[in-house]
């Protein structure tokens, strides 16, 4: 059987920083996949840089961080699955090539079943719930401590020959640059991530 890798960047439409890493590292020939997270204050530049590229995969990005504040509302959830749901139409102008989440919030034993229904409504493969293998390995923070080192092209090359198997595989990654109107704790990291792919 053949070995098939699928490279996907999170965070499409976080920032303009972010986009231009994605669209970058895919002009490269390397990353095919990414994720967009439709409400972000960069969403629509993204949606219209990815019309120049028409071999990347764009899919749901889904983040519902905010309705899980507190006690959780399925009802709630569910509307706001919808709406990005809506909102990616919006944007692309069609469906999503597949779903995931946000810091894999869809891993929460609460929130899954309302994954697995949104995936199966719109007949999309849901990350670390189809065929498609994850290897989230390539992130360069943990322990709360930066290791860049984690994320070189020799490090990177050392993790694919280990992990990717026979089938399809999803490699995980997070390219961008630091952008000074997106405040987040990855931030270097999505540089280092950029230079080894």
């Amino acid at each position: 059987m053949v070995k098939y890798l699928i490279v996907n960047a999170d965070d499409f439409g976080a920032s303009r920083g972010i986009n231009r890493g994605i669209i970058e590292a895919h002009q490269r020939g390397v990353l095919t996949s990414t994720s967009l997270l439709v409400n972000a204050a960069a969403s629509g530049e993204a949606a219209e840089l990815s019309r120049s590229a028409p071999g990347l995969s764009v899919g749901l990005h889904a983040d519902v961080r905010e309705e899980l504040k507190g006690t959780m509302d399925g009802r709630r959830l569910c509307e706001a699955l919808d709406a990005q749901m809506a909102r990616f139409d919006e944007l692309m102008s069609r469906p999503p090539t597949h779903l995931d989440s946000h810091h894999n919030v869809h891993r929460d034993s609460r929130v899954l079943p309302y994954f697995l229904d949104l995936a199966r409504e719109h007949g999309l493969p849901l990350r670390e719930h189809s065929p498609v293998r994850y290897f989230s390995k390539f992130y360069g923070q943990w322990g709360g401590k930066t290791h860049l080192e984690q994320l070189s092209v020799e490090s990177l090359a050392r993790m694919l020959e280990m992990e990717i198997k026979e089938g399809f595989t999803e490699l995980s990654c997070h390219p961008g640059y630091v952008d000074p109107d997106y405040s987040s704790g990855y931030s270097r990291e999505r540089e280092a991530e950029l230079r080894a792919l």
